[in-house]
């Protein structure tokens, strides 16, 4: 994984509200998704070595978002796509979280399970 995309979801994850003391319905189940997706950022940004420079990288271009979200698929990692998935449904299940709606915070962190485990 680039470091600059490591950069970006790494700021995104950590950019979420912090729970206050007051803790909602599913604040627990919350917790232990995040420190999963907290676990898999880290061990992605420990392992893995760079991919060899592909033709269109020696054209002197810079690469764009896709094209490095392409490579970095090929090598098995999260697709941009899962990973903004996860950051909207981590961000849905806090909202429901605050407000107490137990059954939408457990149908956003189902669909971040989902999209962590594709």
């Amino acid at each position: 994984m680039s470091a600059q995309r490591m950069a970006i979801l790494t700021a995104a994850f950590f950019a979420a509200p912090v729970p206050t003391a007051e803790a909602g319905p599913c604040s627990t189940e919350i917790d232990r998704i995040q420190a999963r997706i907290d676990a898999r950022l880290a061990a992605t940004a420990t392992t893995g070595a760079g991919a060899p420079e592909s033709p269109a990288a020696l054209l002197h271009r810079q690469p764009t978002p896709k094209s490095i979200a392409k490579a970095e698929e090929g090598r098995g990692e999260l697709s941009v796509e899962s990973a903004l998935s996860v950051q909207r449904g981590m961000e849905e299940a806090r909202a429901a979280d605050r407000v107490g709606d137990a059954s939408a915070c457990a149908k956003a962190l189902t669909a971040v399970q989902r999209s962590l485990d594709q």
